[in-house]
């Protein structure tokens, strides 16, 4: 409300008042409302929040002293003009008008705020999305990284690479480029990411890569990744794999033995996929392959020295030189003993002599041998030990089939479990024998290509089933055992030791017999009759029902078949003598002349 009564007592006239005002304010002053318009936009100007043009007057401390056209100056602190040049006085200066009368009754100002406003209001009118923009990473965030480009950014973390960093923390006081993602005006908030910007570079580098790139060109790129099968080389826009076995022509273990990420490295192309967009790289091929020339410098026979680099179960790698290795099998390690591994012979590092079995250059492959430096003692094995002569070894090792017996170091010989007993069913040689035992033998083969020895134990003695069995156990003769196996077939007895005869079920008895048990126990000592003998098979057939009827009109001929006494010859009466009076009790000694009767001699 305007006090006339007031304006009247100034005694000054309305023409006196507009001259004064045109004075101070200039030629607006005119029309009856320009007072009140001049006033309401002085007013407006100083409203805060507003960005207004102040004059540096001075300095108080860390503050510079600003005049805004206010009643009060106003300060800034000094630290807000950072990164400008120094403040002098009478520069001109924006800032924000934050109070006007602050505490002390100062004008409150901030040239950070005014600095930031201007600079969100240049982004908006300039900046559009996908626009690419600079900055430096400030602070780490929640979700991501607040980058400064003129004003504070937001930078999410699946935005800062194309794989996603293991700390993000790291780009911390770097300069980045990225692209705008969103620009939200409202909310005063701007997305980038960098990971867009370098995604778009690198398909547009692709694409210029791809079609010039060539198969034998060399390229200069930088590892990015290292794996154990190889690392991927960034050659401006796509990524080359170098495979760990074209890395060099010796042996690496881990490509980190000659790369590290970031490292400049010249490289050969091998293959292009355009269509999968897959590039093969080569270091090694950058040279010559020493595998040219293998043929003549390393023919096959020769004999060279060589390192020990690699063991396996299978073998041994030995290095001839840098880039060439071959394989000692580990087959061809020795001539006689028996390698489970070939660590129990060469270790890592040893210097060993060897020979050039085969040659692949193919596939670059060198197969060498150890034992080939020395004699084949196999060969001199037919010569020592021909069939027939007799050895005496150690039982070394025992199988389901035999048994092994070391004749001399490193040469082994079989005796199979049939070629132990001429009369005894041996069905694992650990029933007669146990590791360690010393035994006389004889050489029935020697198989040199092979490498085999077969030997024989009942061989030494003449086979009794020839002559003394026929001899000794003849059809019709009644003869004691003892029962040693019952089955549900019949009962096995023992003549004598290793001799076994079959008692059929169906001679057991004159009724039908179920079980044998019924009849006969196990250990049983029981009179049998002998029905025949077969040489061929080796089997001798016996009778308990036959032997228990004694002198009747049914019985066995010598031949074993079913006879009266209209017969061929005598039946053997009970009590077993047989047709010239003789009880069938004489024991066979096997491997030992049949002993003579005195009636005989």
């Amino acid at each position: 409300m305007i006090d006339e009564n007031l304006i009247a007592s100034l005694g000054v006239s309305d023409a006196e008042a507009d001259a004064l005002l045109r004075e101070v304010l200039g030629d607006k002053v005119g029309a009856e409302d320009s007072m009140e318009s001049l006033l309401g936009e002085q007013i407006g100007d100083f409203t805060p929040g507003n960005i207004l043009e102040g004059k540096v007057i001075g300095f108080a401390g860390d503050d510079v002293v600003v005049e805004v056209g206010l009643k009060s100056e106003g300060l800034v602190p000094r630290e807000e003009f950072q990164g400008g040049p120094e403040p002098k006085v009478g520069d001109k200066v924006q800032v924000l008008l934050e109070k006007i009368e602050g505490d002390g009754g100062l004008v409150e100002l901030s040239k950070r705020k005014a600095d930031r406003l201007l600079s969100w209001q240049r982004i908006v009118e300039t900046t559009r999305e996908g626009d690419v923009v600079e900055g430096r990473v400030m602070r780490k965030i929640k979700g991501g990284l607040l980058v400064d480009i003129g004003v504070p950014v937001f930078l999410p973390a699946s935005q800062v690479d194309v794989r996603r960093p293991g700390d993000i923390g790291d780009y911390i006081g770097r300069d980045i480029r990225a692209a705008v993602l969103k620009i939200d005006t409202e909310r005063r908030n701007i997305v980038i990411s960098r990971r867009k910007l370098i995604e778009e570079e690198r398909d547009a580098a692709k694409k210029r890569l791809m079609e010039t790139l060539k198969e034998g060109q060399l390229v200069t790129g930088t590892v990015k990744n290292i794996a154990d099968f190889g690392a991927f080389i960034d050659l401006g826009g796509i990524d080359g794999l170098l495979h760990i076995t074209d890395m060099s022509w010796g042996r690496i273990n881990h490509p980190s033995e000659m790369l590290k990420i970031d490292q400049k490295v010249e490289v050969k192309v091998l293959n292009i996929d355009r269509e999968k967009e897959k590039i093969a790289l080569g270091l090694k091929q950058k040279e010559a392959s020493p595998w040219e020339e293998i043929e003549q410098k390393y023919p096959v026979g020769s004999r060279v020295r060589g390192k020990v680099v690699n063991i396996m179960s299978y073998g041994a790698f030995v290095r001839l030189e840098d880039g060439i290795e071959g394989l000692v099998h580990i087959s061809e390690m020795s001539w006689t003993r028996r390698v489970n591994h070939p660590s129990e012979l060469v270790s890592a590092g040893d210097e060993v002599d060897v020979v050039v079995l085969d040659i692949n250059k193919d596939k670059q492959e060198i197969s060498l041998g150890m034992k080939q430096i020395e004699v084949n003692p196999w060969e001199l094995v037919s010569e020592k030990y021909p069939p027939g002569t007799i050895i005496e070894g150690t039982v070394r090792n025992l199988a389901n089939y035999g048994a092994f017996i070391e004749i001399e170091p490193g040469i082994d010989g079989l005796l199979h479990v049939s070629d132990i007993s001429w009369t005894k069913k041996v069905t694992h040689p650990n029933e007669v024998f146990k590791k360690g035992d010393k035994v006389q033998c004889v050489v029935i083969d020697v198989d040199r290509e092979k490498q085999r020895v077969a030997l024989g134990l009942k061989q030494l003695t003449e086979d009794p089933w020839l002559q003394a069995i026929p001899e000794h156990y003849k059809p019709g003769m009644v003869v004691r055992g003892k029962v040693t196996k019952i089955t549900n077939f019949g009962v096995f007895v023992e003549l004598e030791p290793d001799l076994e005869g079959l008692l059929h079920i169906s001679e057991l008895a004159d009724h039908k017999v179920e079980n044998p048990m019924d009849v006969v126990k196990p250990e049983e000592e029981v009179d049998v009759k002998i029905l025949r003998v077969d040489t061929e098979e080796r089997k001798i057939g016996l009778s308990l029902k036959r032997a228990q009827w004694g002198d009747t009109d049914r019985g066995l001929s010598e031949e074993g078949g079913l006879s009266g006494r209209s017969g061929r010859g005598p039946i053997p009466t009970k009590g077993g003598m047989d047709e010239h009076g003789a009880m069938g009790t004489n024991k066979i000694i096997f491997g030992r002349p049949p002993v003579e009767d005195d009636d005989e001699e």
